[in-house]
């Protein structure tokens, strides 16, 4: 099975401009692909993961990534998926972010030796002179074609500004600055820039006269078709100060039983026979496919260590006595009770459990709230100082977080 076929198999693909051309490059390690990451923050996050997976898988394959990393676009903002305007950043923002970025993806792919390269767009789409763009670009271009466009539709209805109107037309010219400088033959991306990618494709052949192609893979939708990668807390991030090794493990092994096996096939590298045999489990018999799943990413984005931390704390959240030494932990002094007590609900906020009061009690009233196993059905309830007479007390907040307090 070629790379291209197991793509498939996996269940990664989703458009493709020009199929039988595409797997002839790809499984022959003839692709110089590119993916573009605009840095709107400070890490990369779960709806990266899927395009770094698939830069390793065709690394693997022999063929050659780019990683762009999008230092001019993110002065613009992709209207993609938006029905507002994202906010504008400063290029010292974006500047900040950019170099987050590189540190991160070096960790997942091979740099060495020529094997991969991390580019910015902003070294050409700050210089362009707007005058030149308008005639040698502007009129490759038709706004009756660019307004049919999924991404433009979206925003049409509260207004599309200008400013982002231009977006298709920039990361187009990433295609063609990229074929032209490093003989960049294919660019790969989510579904949602399908638009974007087959401007970049079209300005190829009209400026240079040659072919270039586009490939776009699944978005990672959960089994309720929402984008996958987000908690109470917000994204799940790639970077451990944002997103503990622990709660990163926790988000996998808490997926619903209808997502396991497709993230196993499209996150993981395990064998897709292995694959096979972990989606006959049934029953309670899943909770190993997903501590598999929990553990095969961990390991990846936070390495071997972490990740059996990860798993050994995870665990203790279902067995009596086991260490609990790698689970999120706030720590308290006897300053913070008064006389002897805290209430439950200043004790979650401290913890970050709960954005706000009004949030915690909505929780505690729905019976999403337990310390130590047992349900805390009232508002007022007060954690003791002698409750932690075992050092510590277990706060449960829903079905899946979990964080332990000590003092």
């Amino acid at each position: 099975m070629g790379v291209y076929e197991e793509l498939v198999a996996r269940g990664l693909i989703a458009q493709v401009t020009d199929e039988e051309e595409i797997r002839d490059l790809v499984n022959n390690g003839k692709a110089v692909f590119y993916i573009g990451f605009d840095p709107t923050a400070d890490s990369l996050h779960v709806g990266h993961f899927m395009a770094l997976c698939l830069m390793k898988r065709l690394q693997l394959a022999g063929n050659k990534p780019i990683a762009l990393i999008g230092g001019g676009t993110a002065m613009i903002g992709d209207p993609s998926g938006r029905t507002d305007m994202r906010q504008m950043m400063t290029k010292e923002t974006i500047d900040h972010n950019c170099a987050c970025f590189k540190e991160q993806m070096s960790k997942f792919i091979d740099f060495s030796d020529d094997k991969a390269l991390m580019v910015n767009n902003a070294d050409w789409l700050l210089d362009l002179n707007y005058i030149e763009v308008l005639r040698e670009v502007g009129a490759c271009f038709s706004v009756n074609n660019m307004l049919r466009a999924e991404c433009y539709k979206q925003r049409m209805e509260k207004g599309l500004s200008f400013l982002e109107f231009n977006y298709m037309i920039m990361q187009s010219y990433d295609f063609y600055a990229l074929y032209r400088k490093y003989g960049c033959n294919m660019q790969f991306g989510g579904d949602d820039q399908w638009s974007n990618m087959l401007g970049g494709t079209e300005l190829i052949r009209k400026k240079l006269g040659k072919d270039a192609y586009a490939m776009t893979i699944n978005l990672l939708l959960n089994s309720e078709g929402k984008k996958m990668g987000k908690t109470q807390k917000g994204a799940v991030w790639l970077d451990a100060e944002k997103t503990t090794p622990f709660d990163f493990y926790q988000y996998w092994r808490n997926v619903d039983d209808a997502d396991v096996v497709k993230c196993l096939k499209m996150l993981t590298f395990l064998p897709l026979d292995e694959i096979e045999e972990l989606a006959k489990l049934e029953g309670s018999q899943i909770n190993k496919a997903k501590e598999v799943l929990a553990f095969e990413l961990t390991k990846m984005i936070h390495g071997e260590e972490e990740a059996n931390k990860a798993q050994e704390g995870a665990r203790a959240l279902f067995s009596t006595g086991a260490n609990t030494d790698n689970m999120p932990t706030t720590v308290l002094s006897k300053d913070d009770f008064a006389d002897g007590e805290i209430a439950i609900l200043d004790l979650m906020l401290k913890a970050g459990l709960i954005p706000s009061k009004g949030e915690g009690k909505r929780l505690i009233q729905q019976g999403g709230v337990s310390v130590d196993d047992v349900k805390v059905t009232d508002m007022f309830y007060k954690v003791k100082i002698s409750d932690f007479d075992k050092g510590q007390v277990i706060i449960k907040k829903g079905k899946k977080v979990f964080h332990k307090v000590t003092l």
